[in-house]
């Protein structure tokens, strides 16, 4: 069963917005810590934002105060909005899962379930 099912994803101009959704219908433990990852090519993936079982945040410096991450905890959804979105934003999105963890994390290796992707391209 597919775990994680991202959605969203799409091509804007440089200071549009996109909203990312990442649905868990393979998930089956309650609250869990979550996050958002991107790849571009030729480089590393990057962890990009996090929330917490409980619902702390964590974003790298390169989004903090355009990317806003919430849960709803109701359907188990996970959101990314993407506002001032820039060129170099452009990537693969990856959201990922973990059996919960009271601080967020930006490191791919604390997340064990992964979807898809869904790719981000912004242009100038």
């Amino acid at each position: 069963q597919v775990q994680l099912v991202e959605s969203g994803g799409g091509s804007v101009q440089a200071g549009g917005s996109l909203s990312l959704s990442c649905a868990t219908p393979g998930i089956s433990f309650a609250n869990p810590s979550m996050a958002w990852f991107r790849q571009a090519p030729g480089k590393e993936r990057e962890g990009v934002a996090a929330i917490s079982k409980y619902d702390k945040t964590e974003y790298s410096s390169s989004v903090k105060g355009r990317f806003t991450i919430s849960k709803d905890h109701g359907t188990r959804t996970l959101y990314l909005q993407m506002n001032n979105l820039q060129p170099e934003d452009t990537a693969m999105y990856y959201c990922a899962a973990a059996e919960g963890r009271w601080v967020p994390t930006l490191l791919g290796s604390a997340y064990n379930y992964w979807g898809q992707g869904t790719q981000v391209t912004v242009s100038s």
